[in-house]
Formats: structure tokens, C-alpha cells, sequence
């Protein structure tokens, strides 16, 4: 429910002089930050709600994990637990979050852990793991007790930082001074005909330093899968009927991507990180029910918290499926993109004695 602003102006004020003074405090050597040994890479925003943040992640595991042992921590949003919490394949996502959830299904061989005190937690995932030569931190750009080797900062292109205003009046959890701290800027999101005006406009609202560089790129969606391979049939003719369910922070994206190949007959959309229930698994059957030739469709991140197939009704299991998403990078800067996260890993001291040139 959004504020009045009268209310929300006076709140957002307090609110920027609290998180001011906060980055004051480590600013000045008040509050510490711990610097690792190894290579530690941020990925990060300044906003609440979705950025990209776990597909962003994902691509990272995949292209560093190719010359490094990487290991990930998060702070496993939403969880039932506390503390420091090894992930397993077997985990449960009420004891390390939907989305640790989702990277251990895809990983299951990469080391993760999710821990509040995120220090603790790269000590304690190293003690487990001592072989990890590279840490990702997943949403911890707010969390200056560690200070990263690299912080990727992540920006929404249809909510960009410098049209927004601080919690409550908007979006933004923290103050836009502190993009200063990030050695990358990636707007995520992009539309597929982004053109280089629209790139040099960003680029000049921004505002960015010399040290800091640029990226642009878009959320691809991959064809629906079933949730259910063994129940469900092999895939979604083009132009069928889909009923869309998502409990992520902004789920236009989605409709609109399904809404290109297919017809969206019925929407049911629940607040982000939404744990289902029995309910809402009836509520989905009485709709695919009223539309015999339709299929449910979810978020790769929903899929994880449907996984337990007792719960869910037969004639459900047969007809769900999920949308897998990757990142693409605009142009040909992928490339370039990684080689420069490279330099930063392979910068390490303690990596370069190990692997020498």
C-alpha cells in the first residue's frame, strides 16, 4: 500500500539521514569492514524489489566456475532459519529462501550458504570449503562489513536510480550517492530495440566516474518448461492459452514476454517471495478448470516453492509449468564484461601465488 506524501516525504527524509549517517560511520573507520584474502564479487542494487539480481548471480557461477572454484553466500531472504545455514540439494527453501533454493537446484556441486552476518559466513563457508577460491555475494551492496573485491551494481532500466527517491516516498533502499562505490553499473532489464541514444542518455544521467564502467543488458526468457516432465506434455504450442501466476516483485515482464507468444487468459499474482498454500493451489485448479485448453505458467523462482508434488493436484501437476530466464548482454559486451571481472579475480595475490602466469 502506497503512502500518502505528505506522510511519505517527512518518512523518506528520516530515513536518508539514518542511512547517511550510517555509511558515514564506515566512511570514517567507526564501523570496520573485513577485506578477504580471496577475490569477493558483489552483486547488488539500490532498490527494493527485482533487478535481476539471482539471474545475474546464475551467469556469474557459470562463467567464473569455468576457471575458479566459486562458492556463493546469501543472506537466504525470508527463511525460517538463523545463523549460518550450509546449502544442500536437499534443502528446504523455508530453511535457506527461494532463491538459494533455485541456484542449489541448478548448482548442486557449487558451495553456498546463506548467513545474516555475511563476514561469518564467508569464514564459516571457508572452513567448509577450503578449496573455494572466489566468493559471489548475492544482495549484500548495503552490507559494508565486508569490503569486496568487486561490487557489480545492478539497475533496473525501467525504474532507473536517478528518477526514484528514497523508502518510503519510492523505491530506493539507499542513498544515490552510494553508486560511487560500484566499480560496474549494469542496467538490466533493457528493451530489445534499446539503441545507442537511449544507452547515451543512461549513461549521461548516471553520471559515472572514470573508474566505473557501463553494461547494458536484458532478461531473456527461455520457452516454458514443465514443472513435471513425467505429468505434463512436451511443450506449449505458440498462440495457446496460459494462465500466468507469479508471486515476484514486478511480474510485467513476465506477462508481457508470454503475452508475445501467447494468449494470457487468466492472471493470479501474489506478493514477492509468497509462500503457497493448499488454497492457492484450488484457486489454480478451478481456473484451469474454467479454461480446459489452458497451462499455468510460473517464474523459474516461484517453480522452486512447488516442488513438494503431494501438495499439488494432479490436474495442476499435468498443466504447470515455469519460465526459465538468462542474462544477454546488449551488443557484443559480454566479452568484455568478463574480462574485466577477470582482471579483478586474477588481481588476487593469494590466486596469482597459486597460478602463476
Amino acid at each position: 500500500m502506497k503512502l500518502p506524501a505528505l506522510l511519505a516525504v517527512p518518512l523518506s527524509f528520516v530515513y536518508g539521514v539514518v542511512v547517511t549517517v550510517r555509511h558515514k560511520l564506515f566512511d570514517l573507520k567507526i564501523l570496520r569492514s573485513e577485506e578477504f584474502d580471496i577475490p569477493v564479487v558483489c552483486v547488488g542494487n539500490l532498490t527494493v524489489g527485482g533487478t535481476g539480481k539471482t539471474p545475474v548471480t546464475e551467469f556469474l557461477i557459470e562463467r567464473l566456475s569455468e576457471n575458479h572454484r566459486v562458492a556463493v553466500l546469501s543472506r537466504g531472504y525470508r527463511r525460517k532459519t538463523k545463523g549460518f545455514v550450509l546449502s544442500s540439494p536437499t534443502s528446504s527453501v523455508k530453511s535457506i529462501g527461494d532463491e538459494p533454493k533455485q541456484m542449489k537446484i541448478k548448482y548442486p556441486e557449487v558451495p553456498m550458504a546463506v548467513c545474516e552476518k555475511r563476514a561469518e559466513g564467508i569464514r564459516r563457508l571457508r572452513g567448509l570449503h577450503p578449496e573455494i577460491e572466489v566468493v559471489i555475494l548475492d544482495d549484500a551492496f548495503q552490507h559494508r562489513y565486508i569490503e569486496p573485491w568487486v561490487n557489480i551494481l545492478l539497475m533496473d532500466y525501467n525504474n532507473p536510480v536517478y528518477r526514484d527517491r528514497l523508502l518510503p516516498w519510492g523505491t530506493l533502499r539507499d542513498t544515490k550517492n552510494q553508486m560511487d562505490r560500484a566499480d560496474f553499473v549494469l542496467v538490466t532489464k533493457c528493451p530489445d530495440d534499446l539503441n545507442p541514444l537511449d544507452m547515451r542518455i543512461v549513461a549521461n544521467s548516471l553520471g559515472l566516474f572514470p573508474y566505473q564502467s557501463l553494461y547494458f543488458s536484458r532478461m531473456e526468457q527461455v520457452e516454458p518448461q514443465p514443472l513435471y516432465p513425467d505429468a505434463a506434455r512436451v511443450r506449449i504450442p505458440r498462440g495457446g492459452k496460459v494462465i500466468v501466476m507469479s508471486g515476484i516483485a514486478n511480474p510485467e515482464p513476465l506477462l508481457r514476454e508470454l503475452g508475445k507468444s501467447y494468449e494470457v487468459v487468466e492472471k493470479l499474482v501474489f506478493n514477492d517471495h509468497h509462500t503457497y498454500r493448499v488454497s492457492d493451489m484450488r484457486r489454480l485448479e478451478k481456473l484451469l478448470a474454467s479454461h480446459p485448453d489452458a497451462v499455468a505458467v510460473t517464474t523459474e523462482k516461484d517453480a522452486v516453492k512447488l516442488t513438494n508434488r503431494r501438495k499439488i493436484p494432479a490436474a495442476v501437476q499435468q498443466k504447470l509449468y515455469y519460465v526459465p530466464i538468462r542474462v544477454s548482454f546488449v551488443g557484443d559486451s559480454e566479452g568484455e564484461f568478463l574480462r574485466q571481472i577477470e582482471l579483478y579475480v586474477r588481481s588476487n595475490q593469494k590466486y596469482s601465488v597459486l597460478h602463476p602466469e
